[in-house]
This record gives C-alpha cells, sequence and structure tokens, in this order.
C-alpha cells in the first residue's frame, strides 16, 4: 500500500511539473525589476546553477567574484561580488536581473539572458552579417531558474 501512495504521489508531481507552462520571454512581467513568479514552474536546481555560473552561456564568473567557486580560475571584477546576493536581492530581484538586469539597472553591462527582442544591429556571431530568424535566449528558462536557485545559496 506505501507503494502504491508513493507512486501515486510521484505520479501526481510528475503530472504538475509537465503541466507547468514556461513563461516565454516576451511574457515576462517585471514589477520594478524584479520577477515574481518562477518562469518554469518548477524549482530551479542549485547544482545545476553552480554549473552555469561557470560555463557555457551564464559564465557569470566573467564578469562576478563568487568565493563558493574560487576554485574557478579567472573571475571578474566589472559587475559587484555575488557573495551574499541571497542577502542583498529577494529571489524575485534575482530572477528579473537574472533575466534582464537592464529592466532593474539602467545602462548596466550585464547581458540579457532571458531576452528575445529589442536589439539593435544583432549579428550573426562573428561573421559580420546580420543574424536571421528568431532570436534565442542565453539562458532557458529553467536555466534561470537554476541560477537563481545557486544565487539563493550564496549568504554571507
Amino acid at each position: 500500500m506505501k507503494n502504491l501512495v508513493t507512486g501515486a504521489a510521484l505520479a501526481a508531481l510528475l503530472a504538475t511539473a509537465a503541466a507547468a507552462e514556461i513563461v516565454a520571454p516576451t511574457q515576462v512581467t517585471y514589477e520594478d525589476g524584479a520577477v515574481a513568479t518562477s518562469l518554469t514552474g518548477v524549482a530551479g536546481d542549485a547544482m545545476s546553477g553552480e554549473k552555469i555560473m561557470n560555463k557555457g552561456a551564464g559564465n557569470c564568473i566573467a564578469c562576478h567574484q563568487v568565493s563558493a567557486l574560487d576554485h574557478l580560475p579567472f573571475h571578474g571584477e566589472i559587475g559587484p561580488t555575488l557573495d551574499g546576493a541571497a542577502d542583498r536581492w529577494t529571489e524575485a530581484e534575482l530572477r528579473g536581473i537574472v533575466s534582464n538586469a537592464k529592466v532593474m539597472f539602467e545602462g548596466t553591462m550585464m547581458p540579457s539572458f532571458y531576452k528575445t527582442e529589442g536589439y539593435t544591429r544583432l549579428g550573426n556571431a562573428y561573421s559580420g552579417k546580420a543574424h536571421e530568424g528568431d532570436v534565442a535566449p542565453l539562458l532557458t528558462a529553467q536555466e534561470v531558474e537554476d541560477v537563481v536557485a545557486y544565487l539563493l545559496t550564496l549568504k554571507e
């Protein structure tokens, strides 16, 4: 009986996750730069977020210092340190900053990681040619949630 209940609970959880709708980059609602609701309806994974912080499209340490990642080389100094990020910003503010920091911090150099429109002279990588077709965000909605989950672990 216990296995049946556990199986039913797992099935319900999986159905909820599958039914969760992803908020498209053009549909994100910002309130003073913050994004109150999850972009996926699924909790972020801090371990995945840590990997995104130091590899691939995230590469947050290229601009920010993170003491918890001091085993990795080449931390940047142009963005604020992310140590204590969870003490400085709420989850909603962190989601807004990762999605599109330019909404909260006008003129910031930080890329918009969950944005697909409104670019000026978007190029095609390093070819010198104009970009063609749809623009994909730098991070997926779940990757944004994963980075936010990791940032929420960074307390003073």
